[in-house]
C-alpha cells in the first residue's frame, strides 16, 4: 500500500474502531450501542475495502460501547462494556460462531487487552485503570489498580472535557504503547484527540510521546472534526496504520465514521502520523466510502430468508417483527406509542436517496423514514387512505388513494430532505414539505447515534416492503 490518507474507509456511524490482522486478513468491529445484531465484524484484505462477515451479538445484550477485538493463542475475543459492567465473547474464528457473553463484573468503559512480558493478561480501562485477567481471559484475577495518568493538553485548548478513554495497547520493539482518547468525543470540532505514552510494562512507569496529540482537529475549517480513538495496525509489508473515528465537517448527523491514516516510526522509537495534520482527503475525490458489499447503488430485493447484516433494530432482534423472503419484507405493525424500533439502514453519504414499494394490510401504516431516536424522526407513510408526511411531533395532510399501495422515495441533499410518492411506480409527485435535518445528531439529542434510514409498520395489521434501494448522489 502506498502512503496515502484515506477517509472514510467505512462511512456512516461506525465509531470506536478496534482492528486486528490475521496473516493477510484484517478484521474490525465498532461500538454498536443498542443496534442489534451488535458488534458487527468487518473483513478486509487491504484496509480500504470492507465487508460484513458476521456479528458477535445476534441478540440484544445492552447498550454496547467501545470494544476491543483481540486474538490470543488462536482464540478470538471481544471485550466490551454494557449495562455498567464489562463483558467478553469468544470465537474460534472472527466470523464466529461467538459464545454467549460472560460478565467480568467490573465497572469502567473501553476495555483494552494486552499481555505482559510474564505472559499475564490485563485489561486497561478508561481513566487509567488496569486489572489482571485469568489465563483464559474470561475472568478477572485481581483488584483494579490505577496505573496511568494521561498527557495533558494546554489549558486554553477548546475541548469538551478531559475524559481519558479508549485505551489501546500496542507492543512494538519491547515497548508497550498505550494510546488513549482525551478531550471528549463530540462537542466542539477541536475537542477529541488521541495521545500516546510508552512503558516497558503494561503498568508503567509511562513517558508521554513528544508527538502528542497523535491525531487532533486543530481548526473547524478542517474536513474532519473530533478526530480520536486510535487503534494501531501493521500490514504484512511492514507499513503501520492507524484507524480512528471522526465527524465529517458539518455532518454530525452521519455519526462518527471510520478513518485510516498512515503511521511512521521515528528513530527515537515513537510513532506519529505520516501525513498532513491539516485534514484527510478522500481517495480520488470520492465524497464518502461505501462498504465493499454495498455499491453506490444498493438494492435489497429481500430474496433471502435471513436479513443481511446491513439491517439492524434498536434493542431487539429484527426477526421479532420483520421477515424476509420471496422478494418481500413483511413487517408486523406495532402501536406507535410502543416505540418499537424500525428496521434501520446506515446512511453514509452527505447526499443520497432511498426508495421502496409499500403495501399495507389492515389499518396499518407502512413507513419510509429518517430516524435518530424514538423522539426524533420523520418520513412518509402509506395507509388505507393514501400517503402522508409525518414527523415525531406532528402529522400532515394525506394525499388520497385507496389502493393501499404506493412507492416512496426520500432525497437527502446535504441535510435538505424532500419526499416523493407514486401510486404506479412511474409518475412521481413531490410532497409539499421539505425539511432541514442538520440538527439531528448527538450534540442536539445525545446518544451518539446518527440519522439512519428506516422501514416501519405502525398501527394494526402488517406491511409488505419490496425492492429497497439506496443510492449515493453526486454533488
Amino acid at each position: 500500500m502506498e502512503k496515502r490518507q484515506y477517509a472514510p474507509v467505512i462511512a456512516g456511524n461506525y465509531a470506536d474502531p478496534s482492528v486486528i490482522r490475521v496473516g493477510a486478513d484484517y478484521y474490525m468491529t465498532h461500538s454498536s450501542y443498542k443496534l442489534t445484531p451488535g458488534l458487527i465484524i468487518w473483513h478486509s484484505r487491504d484496509l480500504l475495502n470492507w465487508s460484513r462477515v458476521g456479528a458477535a451479538l445476534p441478540r440484544y445484550e445492552g447498550d454496547v460501547w467501545a470494544p476491543d477485538f483481540v486474538e490470543h493463542n488462536g482464540v478470538y475475543y471481544i471485550y466490551y462494556p454494557a449495562g455498567r459492567t464489562n463483558w467478553v465473547v469468544t470465537a474460534p474464528s472472527p466470523a464466529g460462531p461467538w459464545s454467549k457473553p460472560i460478565n467480568l463484573g467490573i465497572k469502567g468503559i473501553d476495555p483494552g487487552h494486552t499481555v505482559g512480558p510474564d505472559g499475564k493478561r490485563y485489561l486497561h480501562m478508561s481513566g487509567g485503570d488496569c486489572v489482571e485477567l485469568t489465563a483464559d481471559g474470561l475472568a478477572i484475577a485481581g483488584e483494579i489498580r490505577h496505573v496511568y495518568d494521561g498527557w495533558r493538553y494546554p489549558d486554553d485548548w477548546v475541548v469538551e472535557a478531559y475524559s481519558l478513554e479508549g485505551p489501546k495497547i500496542t507492543l512494538h520493539d519491547d515497548y508497550y504503547y498505550l494510546t488513549v482518547a482525551v478531550g471528549g468525543t463530540a462537542g466542539p470540532p477541536t475537542s477529541h484527540m488521541a495521545v500516546s505514552s510508552r512503558s516497558r510494562t503494561p503498568s508503567g512507569p509511562w513517558e508521554h510521546s513528544p508527538y502528542n496529540p497523535i491525531v487532533h482537529t486543530e481548526s473547524r475549517s478542517e474536513s474532519w472534526w473530533s478526530k480520536g480513538h486510535v487503534s494501531l495496525i501493521d500490514s504484512p509489508d511492514g507499513q503501520w496504520w492507524m484507524v480512528y473515528h471522526a465527524y465529517a465537517n458539518g455532518f454530525h448527523s452521519l455519526g462518527r465514521q471510520t478513518l485510516l491514516e498512515p503511521v511512521e516510526w521515528t528513530p527515537d522509537g515513537w510513532f506519529r502520523a505520516a501525513g498532513s495534520r491539516q485534514g484527510i482527503d478522500h481517495p480520488d475525490g470520492v465524497e464518502g466510502a461505501i462498504p465493499a458489499d454495498e455499491a453506490a447503488s444498493f438494492l435489497d430485493i429481500f430474496d433471502d430468508s435471513e436479513l443481511g447484516l446491513h439491517w439492524q433494530c434498536e434493542g431487539v432482534e429484527p426477526a421479532v417483527r420483520f421477515r424476509s423472503g420471496n422478494h418481500e419484507l413483511v413487517a408486523e405493525a406495532a402501536a406507535e406509542e410502543a416505540t418499537a424500533s424500525p428496521l434501520l439502514y446506515m446512511a453514509g453519504s452527505k447526499r443520497y436517496s432511498a426508495e421502496v414499494e409499500v403495501v399495507v394490510e389492515g389499518p396499518a401504516e407502512g413507513r419510509l423514514l429518517l430516524y435518530y431516536n424514538d423522539a426524533a424522526y420523520l418520513g412518509m407513510g402509506v395507509n388505507e387512505h393514501g400517503v402522508r408526511h409525518f414527523r415525531s411531533f406532528k402529522g400532515y395532510g394525506t394525499m388520497p388513494n385507496d389502493q393501499r399501495r404506493a412507492f416512496l422515495r426520500l432525497v437527502s441533499d446535504a441535510h435538505i430532505v424532500s419526499f416523493y410518492y407514486s401510486f404506479d411506480g412511474l409518475e412521481w409527485e413531490r410532497y409539499d414539505k421539505v425539511v432541514d435535518v442538520s440538527g439531528f445528531h448527538h450534540n442536539t439529542f445525545g446518544g451518539f447515534q446518527s440519522l439512519r434510514i428506516g422501514l416501519d409498520a405502525v398501527g394494526k395489521g402488517k406491511v409488505i416492503f419490496r425492492n429497497f434501494s439506496y443510492n449515493v448522489l453526486s454533488s
